[in-house]
């Protein structure tokens, strides 16, 4: 049995307007579609919702043309880039808001987890938040109590369970809605992407709540994710958008292939300062530019084995100090696997930046990655909060070369994913 339909679901953003922008346009657009039953006359002006060009009406499309089922106890994963129409999905199903076309036909209580303190009050303590939250989805009190205390221990917040949720940590809000959402019983849980806030441990436990749930209790979950080893892990089926619009619809690895290769295509010509960014950021550092060189300085093309400095450049706004910073910058596969780590904290350096342009570089004497296509992720911390945050849209394509002496092709399995280190090798 399904437990959610969309049925050609589209959802139309008038860009800066509240209205169809006269008083005139709106009595025809009531009188059309309330009265004679007629499709709205303005919806015909709309525009594909495509971030990367600058279009000629003020009429565009979040989504568009969106039609899927989607079964109870199944674990669908909803992909796409920043813009492709995935959080208005979520927020649709959730009924934030309405879609402008199509039906969309749930079964069952629906627990959503759509950003930071969704469905919380700021000013009532944790404590009751639970409690408010419990009614909203029609349960009685000795229920919510029940379910209390595991709630209050998953989220790891007791000390703080009867403080103002205003007071918490984006961190501990995130802990505390998950908790909240996924042990209140819902037939449907729907989360998305707020789980990059919280640490690798609560990640983790919440990624083996939400199998709990759906394997253990067979509910249905939704999970939008840009972490696509949580996509894998966590997913049998995988929804790909893109500009507003569904382009796959199957296997999750099917899914997350498809996904990788138009994604990796779309950015790796857009300069750094461009790039879209992932959650919220507070830009008190923000990236600029990356150059990849030799030991001359002079611009190179990654090779294995051979000595590589990566320069990447930030911008710290007028008027802005950026204190205690933390740089953080990873080598991911094209799966989003995380293969080399480098962290100020390693060596101690989390300096303090005055407003202006800054670098950081890291100089490998061997590069030790094999022949493939790769991706930079690119993190900074100041001031106690996430000042930018690029997540794998930065393309790091290694050529090949001599790691080891006496061999330059490795096993086409092993390119683009393998990490090598020099050792000895001795027989007895």
């Amino acid at each position: 049995m399904n437990a959610i339909e969309f049925e050609n679901i589209g959802k139309l953003y008038h860009l800066g307007l509240v209205g169809t922008g006269t008083l005139s346009h709106d009595l025809n657009r009531w009188w059309q579609t309330k009265i004679l039953r007629r499709e709205d006359p303005y919806l015909k002006v709309g525009e594909v919702n495509d971030r990367a060009s600058k279009g000629s009406s003020d009429f565009v499309w979040a989504l568009r043309n969106i039609s899927f089922n989607v079964e109870e106890g199944e674990v669908v994963g909803i992909i796409g880039k920043n813009g492709a129409g995935k959080s208005t999905l979520l927020k649709l199903l959730s009924r934030v808001t309405a879609p402008t076309t199509g039906e969309i036909r749930a079964r069952g209580r629906i627990a959503s987890l759509l950003e930071v303190g969704t469905g919380f009050h700021g000013e009532m303590t944790g404590r009751e938040n639970i409690y408010m939250n419990g009614s909203i989805m029609g349960m009685t009190r000795s229920e919510i109590n029940a379910k209390l205390d595991d709630i209050v221990d998953f989220s790891g917040v007791a000390r703080y369970i009867d403080t103002p949720v205003k007071r918490y940590s984006s961190g501990m809000t995130v802990r505390l809605g998950f908790a909240v959402a996924a042990f209140l019983e819902p037939e449907i849980l729907v989360v998305d992407e707020v789980l990059a806030v919280g640490d690798a441990e609560f990640q983790k436990k919440a990624i083996g709540k939400m199998q709990d749930v759906s394997r253990g209790e067979g509910r249905t979950v939704l999970f939008v994710s840009h972490n696509m080893s949580a996509v894998r892990s966590l997913c049998q089926r995988g929804i790909v958008l893109d500009n507003g619009g569904m382009v796959f619809d199957g296997d999750v690895e099917d899914a997350v292939d498809q996904y990788l290769k138009t994604s990796f295509v779309s950015v790796k010509d857009i300069p750094v300062a461009q790039l879209p960014r992932y959650g919220r950021t507070s830009g008190d550092i923000r990236y600029d530019s990356i150059e990849y060189l030799d030991d001359a300085g002079r611009p190179v093309e990654p090779q294995c084995g051979s000595p590589l400095t990566i320069r990447v450049g930030f911008e710290v706004p007028e008027g802005v100090t950026a204190h205690s910073s933390q740089l953080t910058m990873e080598i991911h596969d094209m799966y989003e696997h995380p293969l080399v780590y480098f962290d100020s904290r390693f060596t101690e350096d989390n300096r303090t930046f005055e407003s202006g342009h800054h670098y950081f570089e890291v100089r490998l004497d061997s590069l030790p990655l094999t022949e493939g296509d790769y991706r930079i992720l690119l993190w900074a911390y100041c001031n106690h909060r996430v000042a930018d945050y690029i997540h794998c849209a930065i393309p790091f394509p290694v050529k090949p070369g001599l790691f080891f002496p006496n061999i330059q092709n490795f096993p086409a399995h092993l390119r683009g994913k393998l990490v090598l280190e020099r050792y000895d090798w001795k027989y007895d």
